[in-house]
């Protein structure tokens, strides 16, 4: 792990996605963030240590969801399908397919292993995969402001965790998109999909791949702006965080942080610590992982 200074930083941004508004300066405690994603390595000592089991591993619960397809009702995962040709980006399904048998281990789907990718991100996991993971290790789960202090290692007002420039001389900083999404991968930065958690240069902090490979579980519930309303004991509602275009599936959401492989200059361009990004907590896919925190016992 490193340590993550106390201090006040900008949280969110005025200048790109409205969801990432309103930029507010907020006061951070110091912390231990983890220095990389958790691996395929990590995640499987974990496995082996309490014999655990995902949630993409699991058959859903038809109650959970009314009117699903019942052959779909069974172990899976969402995983990135690469189009041949141009697509309506406004339908996620062109690039998005359920895949049976798709998890952690096997992350294209159940003819693919990990064997090889030890050092590469742990992928398919859902919030609650999470909150297991984080009592084994004796971590927790980082809020969003916390995450997005730590992402920009100690540089304010800049766009990207290293500064205003996405490459500067060129020098790719993050494993992100180049080319057409969703049919056009150049991998520029070498990658077609997850690389290995030190492939790419740390921030200030010494923290790798807080921006781009994998989004990143936050704890906070989402909502479409930085204001977070709060229930009658004083804590962030959930329910707040319903997607209100599914209104028969009331599945609260997480926000994500961080971007990812997928993320590209024509259709996602949140490779920055402010942007976030909504995540149904049962929902794991072929891109979304997770690091842990630790906070000073004074911090508790």
């Amino acid at each position: 792990m490193v340590w993550v200074p106390p201090g006040k930083s900008v949280i969110g941004s005025d200048a790109h996605y409205v969801e990432e508004r309103p930029a507010h300066l907020a006061s951070i405690d110091g912390f231990w963030i983890d220095r990389y994603p958790v691996t395929n390595d990590r995640f499987a000592e974990f496995v082996d240590a309490t014999g655990y089991t995902t949630f993409a591993e699991l058959p859903p619960n038809p109650a959970d969801y009314p009117g699903a397809i019942e052959e779909l009702l069974r172990p899976g995962s969402l995983v990135f399908t690469k189009p041949h040709h141009p697509v309506d980006l406004r339908q996620l399904s062109n690039w998005w397919s359920f895949i049976l048998g798709a998890d952690w281990r096997h992350p294209q789907g159940p003819d693919s292993t990990i064997d090889g990718l030890g050092n590469h991100p742990v992928v398919h996991i859902a919030y609650a995969d999470v909150e297991a993971y984080a009592v084994w290790a004796g971590k927790e789960i980082p809020t969003e402001a916390e995450w997005e202090h730590a992402a920009r290692g100690g540089i304010e007002n800049a766009v990207y965790a290293w500064g205003n420039e996405l490459t500067p001389n060129g020098r790719f900083m993050a494993n992100t998109w180049q080319g057409r999404f969703p049919y056009e991968n150049l991998r520029e930065d070498g990658y077609e999909g997850t690389s290995p958690v030190d492939a790419f240069p740390p921030n200030g902090y010494g923290a790798h791949d807080m921006i781009g490979n994998v989004w990143e579980w936050t704890a906070d519930w989402y909502r479409t702006t930085h204001v977070q309303p709060t229930d009658c004991c004083g804590a962030t509602a959930a329910s707040a965080s319903y997607d209100p275009c599914l209104p028969a599936i009331r599945i609260p959401r997480r926000v994500l942080k961080g971007g990812s492989h997928l993320c590209a200059p024509n259709y996602c361009r949140r490779y920055r610590p402010a942007a976030r990004y909504p995540q149904p907590i049962d929902t794991s896919t072929s891109h979304v992982g997770f690091r842990l925190i630790v906070r000073p016992a004074s911090a508790r």
